[in-house]
């Protein structure tokens, strides 16, 4: 199970990446340009990371105990959360977070980090 310490270690551990508290929440965004990659929700049990809108609803249905949305919040953003509590272990944590780090990372960030730009080819 995955806590916010765990969030905030794996999310500081990525390039580039820093921690500063918006609406009241500590937000791990990009220093370079201030990108938000996750949030941390109030409860510290679930976070939000970016997510493709036309990607979220495939996940969503696949693993609703892991993925959801926040009504009313999350409908009008690429942004989706994830319950902490249930995530295998720190390799899956990771694996989120990283894709959302893609998500909001500039180019030259990815360019600068080659091993960490592109997800594994299978």
């Amino acid at each position: 199970m995955a806590t916010a310490d765990d969030v905030r270690r794996i999310a500081l551990s990525l390039p580039g990446a820093l921690e500063k508290l918006a609406w009241g929440l500590p937000t791990f965004r990009l220093a370079d340009r201030g990108r938000v990659f996750a949030a941390l929700d109030e409860d510290d049990r679930s976070m939000g990371v970016k997510c493709p809108k036309d990607e979220r609803a495939e996940l969503i249905a696949a693993e609703p105990d892991k993925f959801f949305l926040r009504p009313g919040h999350d409908d009008n953003y690429a942004w989706m959360r994830v319950r902490l509590a249930a995530l295998d272990d720190d390799a899956e944590l990771y694996a989120i977070l990283l894709d959302s780090w893609r998500q909001a990372a500039p180019r030259t960030l990815l360019t600068a980090h080659p091993d960490l730009a592109a997800p594994p080819v299978p």
